[in-house]
């Protein structure tokens, strides 16, 4: 997403030749090392055989893409949306807001829910990091950063901490406790450093770990105890704006989006990247794994969300129409992986029937840009956090077709729960 994008301007003196210029960060090894350009021209052409030359290897790589794109459409040879003919459409639905959370000064950039099912984390650019209780609309904890924008937050597991960062390149972790008037900031602990802004974190299965992306083009796994790097990701080619963990206990692989258009998937124990996907024509703004971790979704700036999936190592459904031509800016799955969740710059939130192709709902209420959305951990409640530095909690209020009696017994079930609903 352009208007998230920020440069890190860097100059001093080069590595190689150690003259003072405007400097590239370039990985060798896993290890930073700072080349003016002409070093890295160099450096690219060492090792090259008889005739060779950059262009030549150039063309020779796009010959073997070409090739391999061709294998890989021979194997497509029906569409998801064909295979799901003869499933029963959902139908229209509707979905309710049943709290606003109001206590932002800016744009919320960031949102993620709490294991407990009840707690969430938002982050703005206001600078601040807020945790409510979705039930009460509390405030339960508040930290101001050092900086604004702040662009990623995420809960813990134990849901004991949360991790936030942004403009100021680093991932910092603070511990939660009972004792709402704490000073977090006195425990606040920088775990990641990277070179660039902080686009994305996602803690591993444990507190102990946390991945981590950057408009520096990398990913990273850190040790939260010691903040040492445990292991780095290179493929991107320029920022990279979203990650997402495979959804197991045992998830070793994890997905990342960038504004190379490229949705790439990651072996978290070698640092390899296992798969890669380009068919987007803009921007990758946010990346989901499916529930089964089968496949993922995507959500771009050329206004299309698109699923992936793993096992045939291909694009299987486009979610788009003529009429929606803003980018879209987050997505996440519905519990059960029927519906897909996708916020737009256009105010709305757009509701997909993941098998059949088609939107089933749109969702209104937001008077900026949806920068986030998040479906409960439970599947109960979903939440949006916008750029009106709002949020808002919606359930499901029925389907369209569901009879009489059944709507009412379920506005029962709103009218004594609250926010608690059906799982759809």
């Amino acid at each position: 997403m352009c208007d998230q994008t920020f440069l890190a301007i860097t100059f001093g003196p080069c590595d190689n030749c150690s003259q003072n210029k405007p400097l590239m960060n370039i990985y060798l090894k896993n290890e930073p090392i700072n080349y003016c350009s002409l070093c890295v021209e160099l450096m690219a052409c060492q090792g090259l055989a008889k005739g060779e030359t950059i262009h030549t290897l150039k063309t020779e790589s796009e010959t073997l893409k070409a090739k391999l794109e061709e294998e890989r459409a021979k194997l497509h040879d029906v569409e998801l949306h064909q295979v799901a003919e003869k499933i029963e459409a959902l139908g229209q639905f509707v979905m309710k807001t049943r709290r606003t959370l109001k206590g932002h000064g800016n744009k919320v950039l960031c949102m993620d829910w709490c294991r407990d099912k009840r707690r969430i984390v938002s982050s703005s650019q206001d600078g601040k990091v807020i945790v409510w209780d979705a039930y009460t609309t509390n405030k339960e904890h508040a930290v101001t950063m050092p900086c604004t924008w702040v662009m990623a937050c995420a809960y813990a597991p134990s849901g004991c901490a949360v991790a936030c960062g942004g403009l100021d390149n680093k991932c910092s972790v603070y511990p939660l406790s009972l004792d709402k008037n704490e000073n977090l900031a006195a425990k606040k602990k920088s775990v990641a450093m990277h070179t660039n802004y902080l686009s994305s974190c996602s803690f591993t299965n444990s507190d102990m770990q946390i991945l981590t992306s950057s408009g520096d083009g990398t990913c990273a796994l850190w040790d939260v105890e010691s903040g040492q790097l445990l292991q780095s990701f290179h493929g991107h080619s320029a920022d990279v704006l979203s990650l997402n963990l495979a959804p197991s206990e045992t998830g070793n692989t994890f997905v990342s989006g960038g504004c190379d258009k490229k949705a790439n998937v990651w072996d978290m124990r070698s640092g390899q990247n296992v798969q890669s996907f380009e068919t987007h024509e803009s921007d990758i703004n946010c990346v989901k794994y499916y529930p089964s971790g089968d496949a993922f979704a995507t959500g771009s700036d050329d206004a299309t969300c698109r699923l992936y999936d793993l096992r045939a190592d291909r694009e299987v459904a486009i979610y788009s129409k003529e009429s929606i031509i803003f980018g879209a800016s987050s997505v996440d799955f519905s519990l059960s992986g029927r519906l897909l969740f996708a916020g737009y710059n256009d105010y709305t939130i757009n509701v997909w029937d993941v098998l059949k192709g088609t939107r089933v709902a749109i969702l209104f209420g937001h008077e900026n840009r949806v920068s986030s959305v998040r479906v409960s951990p439970d599947g109960t409640a979903f939440c949006s956090g916008s750029w009106d530095s709002t949020l808002r909690v919606s359930v499901r209020f029925r389907f369209s077709g569901e009879s009489d009696l059944r709507n009412i017994l379920y506005s029962m079930v709103l009218l004594f729960t609250g926010i608690r609903d059906y799982r759809w």
